[in-house]
């Protein structure tokens, strides 16, 4: 069985990694034959991420080939596509050249509709507010993340709908090191695009940091100033990811309550959990799914709560073990690769049986 896996991004891109490439070896070895193109280069991820010149020789390359895949899409069995196959194009494009009887299995991880629909330009608005929604229409599932965006494509009629959290392969995540007494590092993992949402709790971040013996560390942010806090900005790297993140010693994911950020899944919290380390994060949807208050983290609202649980954890060893190993108990049971592949691998099946 052949499937040709359209994704937005290349590996190093968060969400093509995750939600694509790490099932891929597991698809192979169950007796899928994979054929996989990547929109959007390295040269376009380094231009997101640290100011590189916008790859536009590329990029048109990169549309041409698809549209060379698609062409010839009679000859698999299934389609897994991420998002849309053509960004800012309109959805007659879309429906062009992947309109077959050839099953089409797409994935969201983000409300990708309201890069859409919430446009600051009329005529972005006008002419591709509906194209996610007709993509959703289209497919033969939608697969997303979390009730948000299963919301949406139910309202579209999606055909058939599935939630898949964005999960990790707990195998790599080692357990946390022993909590250190006289040091409490307050960590955040994020992109350049996201480092936005820290200033929401900027003022909790400035008065904690009045300790000295608290410190603030922020993974794949690039340069970031907030107000005269102390910041130890860690360059991003896949090697070094999990290494990093272990160095913390409370995750923090804040995030603003608006239509976008409800379609987040929370991934960051899962990759804090798995190693073992408490969560304190806003109570924006899928927050409130992953983090249980009180057993493996808090769920922070006014800045006041955020300096309550912080120094809560700070002051209190055995509580951010005792809430670490909850957590990581909840990531090994609900959030792992080997407890998702199992549902997506019979998923697929079912699809291409129809």
């Amino acid at each position: 069985m052949n499937i040709l896996v359209l994704t937005r991004y290349t590996k190093l891109g968060a969400s093509s990694r995750y939600r694509f490439f790490q099932f891929i070896p597991l698809l192979e070895k169950s007796g899928w034959k994979i054929t996989q193109h990547s929109l959007l280069g390295d040269d376009y991820i380094k231009y997101l991420y640290e100011g590189k010149s916008f790859p536009f020789i590329s990029i048109i390359k990169s549309y041409l080939k698809r549209i060379k895949l698609l062409l010839s899409k009679k000859k698999y069995d299934l389609i897994w596509l991420q998002q849309e196959a053509f960004p800012w194009l309109p959805f007659l494009i879309e429906k062009l050249f992947l309109h077959s009887k050839v099953p089409i299995v797409v994935d969201y991880d983000d409300a990708f509709f309201h890069r859409y629909d919430l446009h600051k330009n009329l005529f972005v608005r006008l002419f591709l507010k509906n194209k996610i929604d007709n993509v959703m229409k289209m497919a033969s599932c939608v697969v997303v993340c979390n009730d948000y965006l299963s919301d949406r494509a139910k309202s579209n009629f999606a055909k058939e709908i599935k939630i898949f959290p964005t999960v990790i392969d707990f195998s790599l995540y080692t357990y946390h090191k022993e909590f250190r007494k006289n040091k409490f590092t307050i960590g955040w993992v994020g992109s350049p695009h996201t480092a936005k949402y820290l200033l929401l709790i900027k003022d909790a971040l400035k008065e904690i940091s009045k300790d000295e013996f608290v410190s603030i560390a922020v993974l794949g942010s690039g340069e970031i100033k907030i107000d005269d806090i102390k910041i130890n900005i860690i360059p991003w790297d896949e090697e070094t990811e999990i290494e990093n993140i272990r160095t913390f010693d409370v995750g923090i994911m804040p995030l603003d309550n608006s239509q976008w950020e409800r379609g987040k899944c929370g991934f960051k919290l899962i990759q804090y959990m798995a190693c073992g380390i408490p969560v304190i994060a806003s109570p924006v949807e899928i927050n409130k799914i992953i983090v249980q208050h009180e057993k493996n983290g808090y769920l922070a609202e006014t800045i006041n709560e955020w300096i309550k649980y912080f120094r809560l954890l700070k002051n209190d060893i055995e509580l951010r073990t005792k809430l670490g190993n909850y957590g990581r108990e909840v990531v090994e049971k609900e959030y792992s690769l080997d407890k998702i592949f199992p549902r997506l691998n019979e998923l697929f099946h079912q699809i291409t049986l129809k």
